[in-house]
């Protein structure tokens, strides 16, 4: 083969090379902009935990909700290294559990919320005991049904796709979305009218005893 001819045909391989890394890494960041929608639709929706984080952050304001929020993020991360691992295969086995699981998210729930309903903010920041812990909110993240089913949704639709996005990036996805869609929540709790409401009341209080006419 001539030198001009050889040399033409390395360059075109190698333009051949350029367009398929370039094809490549274009994939991967759709199938990474697939799998944040997909995430941000199916695990950011309203369910027991989110509303839960809600709740407590506008009840108990952000810094006495941090410990139970953070509960919830450690537990639905757990839940996405169950699905992920093959253990929900073995525990979809399991016909009874389900059930289990949810009338045990229920009950939390609906302790919570009595707790939510007793404990008012100036209660809560002068008595620790109210509070909900870390140890609540992992239980209660858990034993939601909803995580199971919307984390093994979102990792069934990212490989069901193809491209060169690998399992530990998408559980590296994943669990940093959960951190943001969790920590969302709670923000939106916190800067509820409700809870800016209670804030305004605490304040007014404090002002009102300080100057001597409450």
């Amino acid at each position: 083969m001539p030198p001009v001819i050889a040399f033409s045909h390395r360059g075109k391989m190698r333009e051949a090379e350029m367009a398929g890394e370039v094809l490549s890494h274009t994939q991967q960041w759709q199938q990474l902009l697939a799998l944040v929608l997909a995430a941000t639709v199916v695990m950011g929706s309203p369910g027991p935990a989110t509303i839960s984080v809600t709740a407590v952050g506008a009840a108990f304001g952000l810094r006495d909700s941090l410990r139970y929020a953070s509960g919830v993020i450690v537990g639905t991360i757990a839940v996405l290294l169950v699905v992920a691992t093959g253990i929900m295969a073995v525990l979809a086995s399991m016909p009874r559990l389900a059930p289990l699981l949810a009338i045990a998210s229920a009950a939390y729930i609906l302790y919570l919320a009595y707790k939510i309903g007793t404990a008012p903010p100036l209660a809560a920041r002068e008595s620790g005991a109210d509070r909900p812990t870390f140890l609540g909110g992992f239980l209660l993240a858990v034993a939601n049904p909803k995580a199971y089913v919307a984390i093994a949704a979102v990792l069934a639709g990212a490989s069901s796709g193809a491209g060169d996005l690998g399992i530990p990036a998408r559980l590296a996805v994943l669990a940093s979305m959960i951190v943001a869609i969790h920590a969302l929540w709670l923000l939106a709790g916190r800067h509820s009218p409700a809870s800016c409401a209670s804030r305004w009341l605490r304040g007014s209080s404090i002002w009102c005893s300080r100057q001597r006419w409450c």
